[in-house]
């Protein structure tokens, strides 16, 4: 391993300075080992010990038009660091990057920021700065050939940062206010509702198993005999699928409704939701 590498990997490991690392590897005469003990005594280490606490707090990135958004995810430990502005110019960066791998996450800790260095070794310099554990949490982009995305944003912390953000995207080869309209309302909706899926059989099995089996213990627990136990079973997780699909779901707008409604009360043919996205900050 060259001294380069034996440096780059001290910096990930401890969070520290490139001259700092340079000169621990020095004094431990090139043993990576010896100059992490070297960094700690001085009090120079400080990532490593930060990346065991918990990061739930941060914000939600969007990047991108009509035809191609993403969204991507950054944490830390508290809503002050959200909003501090090396911390928000770290993100607002990160998410035009994030778009250009289309939310590749290993392509996008090796794209060169900026600064001509890594975001990788940019979050490590990021955390020692501040003081404080972030992460690179969940990524998403949408494209969008045949259909048009719409983007709406809660709790807004600046520009394109929020702490929720949602893509909706509908195709169809019309494009006049009413879709628009409805674009908005459905990305305000998904906001409101939090959707598991677009339909039932979307829903991911393990998410079903994990509800069934709450579902099983909650009707032991109240004696239910088992006949009864499994009728109530299969209604109940019957009207989990309804709620957590979108097209099912009560129309935040107008609750007597479902979205499939709405949909169809558009009256245009070739118009459907084809995908969509919400990210919301500590889910």
């Amino acid at each position: 391993m060259s001294d380069l590498e034996k440096v780059k990997k001290l910096r990930k490991v401890t969070g520290a300075g490139f001259k700092d690392c340079n000169n621990a590897l020095k004094e431990a005469n090139g043993d990576i080992e010896k100059s992490i003990e070297i960094l700690r005594v001085k009090g120079i280490s400080k990532a490593s010990k930060k990346m065991e606490r918990e990061a739930n707090e941060g914000i939600i990135a969007s990047y991108g038009d009509s035809k191609k958004t993403s969204l991507i995810e950054i944490n830390c430990e508290t809503d002050f660091v959200a909003k501090n502005n090396d911390f928000i110019e770290f993100a607002k960066e990160l998410s035009e990057i994030n778009h250009n791998v289309d939310s590749d996450i290993q392509k996008l800790n090796k794209a060169e920021m900026k600064n001509k260095v890594s975001v990788e070794d940019n979050l490590v310099n990021l955390i020692s700065k501040i003081g404080e554990k972030i992460t690179i949490g969940r990524a998403t982009t949408i494209h969008s050939k045949n259909s048009k995305n719409y983007i709406y944003m809660h709790t807004v912390i600046k520009d394109n940062l929020s702490k929720l953000a949602v893509i909706s995207s509908l195709e169809t080869e019309n494009d006049n206010e009413k879709i628009d309209l409805f674009g908005k309302q459905l990305s305000m909706h998904i906001a409101a509702s939090n959707p598991l899926a677009l339909t039932e059989v979307d829903i991911n099995q393990e998410v079903l198993d994990k509800e069934m089996k709450l579902i099983s213990e909650e009707l032991k627990n109240l004696g239910k005999p088992d006949d009864i136990a499994k009728k109530i079973s299969l209604g109940k997780i019957n009207k989990f699928k309804k709620d957590n699909s979108l097209l099912t779901q009560q129309w935040v707008m107008d609750p007597q409704k479902k979205v499939i409604d709405i949909l169809e009360s558009l009256n245009i043919s070739d118009l459907k939701i084809k995908n969509f996205a919400r990210f919301k900050i500590g889910e």
